[in-house]
């Protein structure tokens, strides 16, 4: 059954109940004739009389009443379950599919999943982590991504949900007690970098800004991961040196397992948004993800 079967269903049994179709047309909310012409279509269609017709009075048939008892019921459930949908608008529940890297995921989703599980019990969070730069939301069937700002496409709505980063450039003082610190990033071809892959995007190059200066480096060295934390480890080890997120390495540089170099060539950048497609008809899970996560 076709979307319009229904209406022209639901146009008959209001002029069933009404026993007139200029008040059945009011209600419904469409022309007289229009509403005549929908009725008379469907009698045509099936090849039963429904409506008896004189020039005062309209009352159903015998056929027209066994459709009327059949019928109000299954419209009634029609409309409640419709009801029942739309209520999903108001309260947060269902499924939310959110895709975002490893990292984002550690700095932003983890220290409030607790309190957004408290929040919203009726809501399930399904977290997909990547380190593809960029995911097609729509064609990949999620609500949203966390990514950096840098990564998110122009036409996504994007939320703030972290503060400014800065890069790090960081090794152990076991390491630098056996090389020189390097004083411009192109020092750093002389040196044992970890490298970092992202994904299919390939091996990461080192960018630096420095006023109006700006360069990426190719770096080498004897380890390439694609796990933040194992990255941080072989650095703490002294295998070399690594790029990273100075938030991520913080905790090591208060207990001075890492030094930081080249700290005048990072400059803050924009950090972590939540994004998605449109906020048409959004869901009230996602808005209350939403504002669990903005800033």
């Amino acid at each position: 059954m076709q979307l319009n079967d229904l209406n022209v269903l639901a146009a008959f049994l209001a002029v069933a109940q009404e026993r007139s179709f200029t008040r059945a047309a009011t209600r419904v909310g469409v022309s007289r004739s229009a509403l005549s012409h929908a009725v008379r279509g469907l009698e045509e269609r099936i090849g039963v009389r429904l409506l008896a017709r004189t020039t005062r009075s309209v009352a159903p048939t015998d056929a027209g009443e066994q459709l009327i008892a059949r019928l109000g019921p299954a419209l009634m459930d029609v409309n409640s379950v419709l009801d029942q949908i739309a209520g999903l608008s108001d309260r947060p529940s269902g499924r939310v599919r959110v895709v975002a890297s490893r990292l984002a995921a550690r700095m932003i989703l983890a220290p409030k999943m607790a309190r957004f599980a408290r929040e919203h019990p009726d809501v399930v969070l399904d977290l997909t982590t990547t380190e593809e730069s960029r995911v097609d939301l729509v064609r990949e069937g999620f609500d949203a991504g966390i990514h950096l700002g840098e990564f998110v496409e122009r036409d996504m709505v994007a939320v703030r949900v972290s503060k400014e980063q800065r890069a790090a450039i960081v090794g152990a003082p076991a390491y630098f007690a056996a090389h020189p610190k390097p004083k411009t990033p192109r020092d750093l071809t002389t040196h044992r970098c970890l490298n970092f892959r992202h994904g299919a995007s390939g091996v990461y190059r080192w960018e630096f800004e420095k006023g109006p200066k700006s360069l990426a480096v190719a770096v080498n060295g004897p380890i390439i991961v694609d796990d933040v934390d194992v990255l941080i480890h072989a650095a703490v080890a002294g295998a070399g040196l690594a790029f990273t997120l100075e938030d991520h390495v913080a905790p090591q540089f208060a207990e001075g397992a890492l030094v930081r170099v080249l700290e005048n060539w990072c400059p803050p950048f924009a950090g972590y948004f939540l994004y998605y497609p449109s906020r048409r008809q959004q869901r009230a899970a996602v808005s209350a993800l939403i504002d669990t996560l903005r800033l």
